[in-house]
């Protein structure tokens, strides 16, 4: 019997894909401080966010689906990290799972697929130096998928996002990109 890790694929994510990636976004804005989106969206106001990961380039949307099922299990992005300029060379990642996928690697997966583009792509065109991902405290499994990723944290921002009527710290890791990785 093939082990769920083999049934599982990832591949750039498709417009195709835009109301199972809400869905799945939209469970941890409803219901976790991992965003700190506070109202749920529309597929269709989530479309330009979509559209903004090409397959190509430092900006990638990776998408884990079942093979068999086709059922989309989770995303992993690489984004701007900041709108300026000089910021161009670093992006901020993060990786969303379906709520009922957890313990089954998907994670992994789609952060081993996201990094070996983002490698390929610092490599060929240096235009990629560091990834940034910011951890919405507790997140003791998000702590681990980053650092299993050679990630290391750089600092916290105290009482930075307040959701659910509390404040909430965010940890930000760091990881290069490239020849120095």
């Amino acid at each position: 019997m093939p082990s769920e890790r083999t049934e599982v694929q990832v591949r750039p994510g498709t417009e195709a894909d835009l109301v199972a990636l809400t869905d799945i976004y939209n469970h941890y804005v409803r219901e976790t401080a991992i965003t700190f989106d506070t109202a749920v969206f529309l597929p269709e106001e989530r479309r330009p966010w979509l559209l903004s990961h090409p397959e190509d380039g430092p900006h990638r949307l990776m998408v884990a689906q079942e093979r068999d099922s086709g059922r989309v299990l989770g995303y992993a992005t690489s984004s701007p990290f900041r709108p300026k300029a000089a910021y161009a060379t670093s992006v901020e990642v993060s990786v969303y799972c379906a709520p009922d996928t957890g313990g089954r690697g998907i994670g992994t997966l789609l952060y081993k697929a996201l990094f070996e583009a983002l490698e390929d792509e610092a490599a060929t065109y240096d235009n990629l130096h560091r990834a940034y991902a910011g951890i919405a405290q507790p997140n003791d499994a998000s702590h681990r998928l980053h650092e299993r990723f050679g990630f290391r944290h750089v600092g916290t921002y105290r009482e930075v996002g307040r959701k659910f009527g509390r404040y909430w710290d965010v940890a930000w890791y760091e990881r290069p990109l490239g020849p120095q990785a």
